[in-house]
Parts: C-alpha cells; structure tokens; sequence
C-alpha cells in the first residue's frame, strides 16, 4: 500500500497548487450533497456521512463559506440529483480500472467514460467483472503536524481504533482500515481531536501489475482523462507505484 499512499500524497501536494483545485471543489461539493440527501440531514452532528464531506472539503482547503452555502443548497427543494454509477474496464498492458462517477445524466457519463477507455487503448468492460481484483478499506490522510502524540503513542491509539496498515510519507501518515471499521476510525479520530485531511473509502487492489515507466506513465495519461471527466469522483487502478513511476512525476 505504500507506493499508492506515496502517490496520493504527491499528487495531494501538486495538485493544492493547479487548476485542479477547480475539479477538487466540484468533487467536494457533490460529496457533500450526496451525503446531506443520504444521511437525510444537513447537521453534521446527526450525519457521519456528511460529517466526513465537509473534513474532506476542507482537506482540499474548501473555504468555510463555500461548505456551508453547499450543505444548504444540497438541503434545499432545488437540489441537485446525483446517482452513484461504477464502471470496470482495462486500460494497456492488461491493467484493471475501477471507475467512480456521481453524475445527474448517466447516459452522458456512460458515453463519456466509454469513450475515454476506446481512445486510449482500452475496452469498458461488464459491472462486476472486475470487482473482485479490489478490496474496500477506509483510507485516512493525517497530517501530523500539530498533533502533539509522538508517532509511536499515535500509531497505538490508531490501532486502537481498527488500523491494519499506517504508512508515512513526510508529515504525512495515511491509514488503512478494515471497511467495517470506517466509522470506528472517525470516531476515535474525534476523540483524539484529530482531523483528518481525508476520509473515505477506497478500493486498494489485491494484486498489482509492474510496468516500466514509460509504459507506467501511459496509464497515469489515462487516468489523468478520466480524472479530468466532471463526473468522475474517484480512479482505481492495479498498476504497481514504483519508485522509479513517481521519481518520474517528482521531477516534473
């Protein structure tokens, strides 16, 4: 797990200073109307699920006003509709794509996403077809900056609170969780005063596929298509994250 927490951390970090900061809001605002109509409530208080957007939010430096005129529009009769669609294809060299979409037209993402994998030498497979090639967990970025526990007290209480796996890159710890324990992480995480800069689920591949980097780069081309797609919320992927794959977008 640690190559793809490495990347995310990387990608965290660049991506803070682009214009992809424009993507990340719109991502964090249908997140945050999802949950409010989910949870059906707009208190963070009553709802985890939201409670967890608005961390989010503000883990991609979503200003406070921004949040709060989303949960109240997400709460109101003229609220946008979204559905939650997945779709499951390969990309070259026999990688694994999961994507994640929230979208208000879904013959629109279809179309988009099918697309994006025919034009760059994939092929948009069957839903379930690749499902198996994935385990959910619960994935939680800290930064642990401010956080006055040294890391041997706060890797015991993150233990504590369900962690299989706690990598850390810089001040960055990203930890993993059974899918079960999502909701006991966030509440111990509470308890410890901690906030984290993301939480959600994710879907970590059983199984990954080395490449060499040129051909690694050609799948991060891809994902990058996908990414860019406005109904896309979330990318997996089974390629392996070499050292020498993010040495290559380090020196960028």
């Amino acid at each position: 797990m640690a190559g793809h927490s490495k990347w995310a951390n990387i990608k965290h970090r660049k991506g803070a200073q682009d214009k992809k900061r424009a993507k990340e809001f719109t991502r964090a605002i249908k997140e945050i109307t999802v949950a409010v109509k989910e949870g059906n409530s707009a208190d963070p208080e009553t709802n985890p699920t939201l409670r967890n957007a608005i961390s989010n939010a503000k883990g991609v430096n979503m200003p406070k006003d921004t949040i709060e005129r989303a949960i109240k529009k997400a709460s109101g009769a003229d609220a946008d509709s979204y559905e939650l669609v997945t779709f499951e294809g390969y990309g070259p060299h026999g990688i694994a794509i999961f994507v994640e979409c929230t979208t208000d037209n879904t013959n629109r993402t279809v179309a988009s996403i099918r697309s994006i994998f025919s034009k760059n030498g994939g092929s948009l497979g069957t839903n379930g077809s690749l499902e198996f090639l994935f385990d959910r967990k619960g994935v939680f970025t800290i930064d642990t900056t401010d956080i006055e526990l040294s890391t041997e007290e706060l890797e015991l209480e993150l233990i504590d609170g369900g962690a299989l796996d706690v990598d850390k890159d810089d001040e960055l710890l990203t930890v993993y969780t059974e899918f079960v324990d999502f909701g006991k992480m966030s509440t111990r995480l509470e308890e410890l005063n901690i906030e984290p800069k993301n939480a959600e689920i994710q879907r970590i591949p059983l199984n990954t596929i080395e490449l060499p980097v040129d051909q690694g780069q050609q799948i991060f081309k891809l994902i990058d298509k996908f990414e860019e797609d406005d109904d896309v919320q979330n990318v997996y992927h089974t390629l392996e994250i070499t050292e020498g794959l993010i040495d290559s977008f380090e020196d960028e």
